[in-house]
C-alpha cells in the first residue's frame, strides 16, 4: 500500500489574450471578402448586357425550366449556340475609350413634341373633311334637286384637301357658252353646296377651268383666261348667295386649259368645270406664304372646328 501514489489532477486555466488575441482578424477577413465580392458583382452587372441580364433573371426565376430548355434564357440571348454557351465572335463588356467611335445625337424635344401635335392634328383634320365628304354625297343622293346631276359632281381628297368639282356634260353645261352666266341647275348645285361647307371653318380655293378651245384673237383680247376667271368669280357669289360665309373664300383663280381633266381629250367638255377645294391647314399656311417669310399658324388655333363638324347638320331641302 506504501507504493499506491495518490492521483493528482492539475486543471490549467487558459487566458484568452483581449485584444492582442487573433479573432478580430478572421470577422476583418470576411468583410472584406464580403465587400470584394459585392463590387465585383456591381462591376458585373454595369458591363453585362441587357439580353445576358435578361436570360440571368429567367434563370433564377424559373431555373429547371431554363435548364431544360436552354437557348437564350440560360443566360446568353445572343448566343449562337443551343443551351448556352459563349460566342467568341461577340464582343461585350467594358471597351477602350477610343476603340469606337462614339456618336452624340442631340434631340430637340420641343421641335418633337411639335412635329407630332402637327400629325395628329393633320390626321384628325383628314378625318373630319372624310365625314364632310360624306355628307355631302348623302345630301345629293337625298336632294332630288341635286341627284340628276350627280354624275357631274365629282368629290374627291386631295393633298390640299376636300375637292368638289362641278363638271359639263356634252347636253348640260353649267354656263352660258362663251360665258359666265350660270345655268339655272347650276345655282342650285352651288347655293347647295355652299350651306354644306359651313359646317367647316376651313379656307376655300375656287379654280375656273376651260377647255382648249381658242377664241378669235385671243391672244391680245378676251380669252380662256378671263372666262375662266369671270366663272370662278360667278360661282364665288353664287355660293355666298346659297349661305355661305364670305370670309371663308381664300383664293379665286382661272386657270384656263392648264389643267386639262381629260388630257386625251382637250377639247372634252368634262375639261370646263369649277373646281372647290377645302384647304386644309397646311395648303392654307402655303396659300398664306409671301417672299419665302411666313408665320405658322398654330395647331389647335383658328383652323379646323372639330366641335362644328363631329355632327355635321346638312339642309337637305330643295333648292
Amino acid at each position: 500500500m506504501e507504493d499506491v501514489r495518490p492521483i493528482v489532477i492539475k486543471r490549467i486555466k487558459k487566458v484568452a489574450g483581449g485584444h492582442h488575441g487573433g479573432a478580430w482578424k478572421i470577422a476583418y477577413a470576411d468583410f472584406v471578402t464580403a465587400m470584394m465580392a459585392f463590387f465585383l458583382l456591381m462591376w458585373l452587372l454595369g458591363s453585362t448586357a441587357s439580353g445576358d441580364l435578361k436570360g440571368i433573371a429567367d434563370f433564377f426565376q424559373n431555373p429547371l425550366k431554363i435548364a431544360s430548355t436552354g437557348g437564350s434564357g440560360t443566360g446568353d440571348s445572343s448566343s449562337v449556340l443551343k443551351g448556352g454557351g459563349k460566342d467568341l465572335t461577340r464582343r461585350s463588356g467594358q471597351v477602350k475609350s477610343g476603340d469606337i467611335d462614339s456618336k452624340s445625337k442631340t434631340v430637340n424635344l420641343k421641335e418633337t413634341n411639335a412635329e407630332q401635335a402637327r400629325k395628329e392634328f393633320e390626321e384628325r383634320e383628314k378625318a373630319l373633311l372624310g365625314e364632310l365628304k360624306e355628307s355631302i354625297e348623302k345630301l345629293i343622293e337625298s336632294n332630288p334637286a341635286l341627284k340628276q346631276f350627280k354624275s357631274q359632281l365629282l368629290i374627291d381628297i386631295t393633298s390640299e384637301g376636300l375637292r368638289i368639282q362641278i363638271v359639263d356634260e356634252q347636253n348640260r353645261p353649267m354656263f352660258d357658252t362663251s360665258s359666265a352666266e350660270l345655268k339655272p341647275h347650276t345655282r342650285v348645285i352651288l347655293r347647295e353646296i355652299g350651306k354644306a361647307l359651313n359646317a367647316v371653318h376651313n379656307k376655300l380655293s375656287l379654280s375656273g377651268h376651260t377647255d382648249a378651245a381658242q377664241y378669235g384673237g385671243g391672244d391680245k383680247g378676251f380669252s380662256n383666261w378671263e372666262l375662266s376667271a369671270n366663272r370662278a368669280n360667278a360661282s364665288r357669289r353664287e355660293l355666298i348667295a346659297g349661305g355661305m360665309d364670305e370670309h371663308k373664300v381664300l383664293r379665286v383663280v382661272g386657270l384656263a386649259s392648264t389643267v386639262l381633266f381629260d388630257k386625251n381629250d382637250p377639247l372634252s367638255s368634262i375639261n370646263r368645270r369649277i373646281s372647290i377645294v377645302v384647304l386644309n391647314k397646311r395648303a392654307e399656311e402655303s396659300l398664306l406664304q409671301e417672299d419665302g417669310k411666313f408665320d405658322a399658324v398654330e395647331v389647335g388655333g383658328e383652323g379646323l372646328d372639330t366641335k362644328s363638324i363631329n355632327s355635321p347638320t346638312i339642309s337637305a331641302g330643295k333648292g
